[in-house]
């Protein structure tokens, strides 16, 4: 079900961000160790954001980006609906 706010479609459900990293690096067939080495970040950022526990910031973003193609807006807009989600 969803919740119709001033025309602004807003699901009950919102998934963590590093749901979606971790979904992406499966199909890619890449490991969070490679992925964390493109990166340049420690592997225990990485393993953060995939637990839920770090935040993609705007620079991580631009990471993912350029790593795995897919656009950093892409990230960022998970992200702050997830944290908006879980401040209601």
């Amino acid at each position: 079900m969803t919740n119709i706010l001033q025309n602004e479609y807003r699901p009950d459900y919102v998934s963590a961000p590093g749901e979606t990293l971790l979904e992406t690096l499966n199909a890619m067939g890449m490991s969070q160790a490679e992925l964390a080495k493109r990166m340049e970040r420690p592997i225990k950022t990485i393993n953060e954001i995939i637990q839920g526990k770090a935040t993609i910031t705007a620079e991580t973003a631009l990471q993912l980006e350029r790593v795995l193609r897919i656009p950093a807006s892409f990230w960022l807009k998970r992200e702050q609906r997830y944290r908006e989600s879980l401040a209601r």
